[in-house]
């Protein structure tokens, strides 16, 4: 055994005894009390356990899908030195059925985010920030796109050889949306009083998408909740690409500014 092992144990043992010294005794007032019995642990049960199980994936929320946004360039893999609006324009006009679809239903937006140049003040692209999500030490970009009737669409944007590449896309009626760390929350109504959907989204390396690794209904706090005649109705949770069908678009949604985005 070396030297310094030894010292080390020598004074390990002298400050167990200094220690032991100073504690009362057990039989004195004050010493270590019982807490009872420990409740005895319950272990997962498993229900329907000769059930075959399924192999169908669940309703698409629009998880793990990546795309390259076409005619975007990335100068020097900086995902700041790319113009968010240029970014929006540019799937816009790459997939218009994301936003206006064959019924028209958000022809709003399309038009909006067309003349984005020429009417800044009704562009529904807001302010862009830049977060290192993926954590490779650079900043990616995160975009949101206001729709008619409360609705946003959020997307995060990642730098790669030159191309921009995203790897989030998701829509919902949005109470609010916050950066925590490396993740994206997103906090939604929901059709129960005093309760929101709350979704983290969080990079994967595997899939190298961001991906909503955490989806729970929360009860609000007193402070959090928002005074309201009725309840809101139910939104769809659904992934960008396929938008709730909105009959009667909001004429408030129009004055949704720019932002900074540029």
């Amino acid at each position: 055994m070396s030297a310094h092992r030894t010292t080390r144990g020598a004074l390990l043992l002298l400050t167990v005894a200094a220690v032991l010294l100073a504690l009362p005794g057990c039989d004195d007032e004050g010493g270590l009390q019982s807490a009872g019995a420990t409740p005895t642990a319950i272990g997962p049960t498993q229900l329907w356990p000769d059930r075959p199980t399924s192999t169908t994936p669940p309703l698409d929320y629009g998880e793990g899908e990546t795309e390259t946004v076409q005619g975007i360039k990335v100068p020097g893999g900086d995902v700041r030195k790319v113009r968010p609006v240029a970014v929006a324009q540019a799937e816009e006009a790459a997939n218009p059925e994301e936003y206006s679809g064959s019924d028209g239903m958000y022809e709003e937006t399309a038009r909006g985010l067309r003349e984005c140049d020429t009417k800044p003040k009704a562009c529904p692209v807001l302010k862009a920030y830049y977060r290192d999500l993926s954590g490779d030490g650079k900043d990616e970009l995160i975009l949101g796109i206001s729709m008619p009737e409360d609705q946003l669409v959020v997307r995060c944007y990642l730098a790669e050889k030159g191309r921009l590449i995203r790897i989030m896309s998701t829509s919902d009626a949005v109470i609010s949306v916050a950066l925590a760390g490396r993740d994206v929350i997103i906090r939604a109504p929901s059709i129960l009083p005093g309760y929101e959907y709350r979704t983290a989204w969080s990079w994967d390396d595997r899939q190298r998408a961001m991906l909503p690794t955490r989806d729970e209904i929360l009860r609000m706090d007193r402070d959090d909740a928002t005074p309201s005649a009725s309840p809101r109705p139910e939104p769809t949770r659904t992934a960008a690409r396929t938008p709730t069908p909105t009959p009667t678009p909001s004429p408030e949604s129009a004055t949704a500014g720019a932002g900074g985005a540029s």
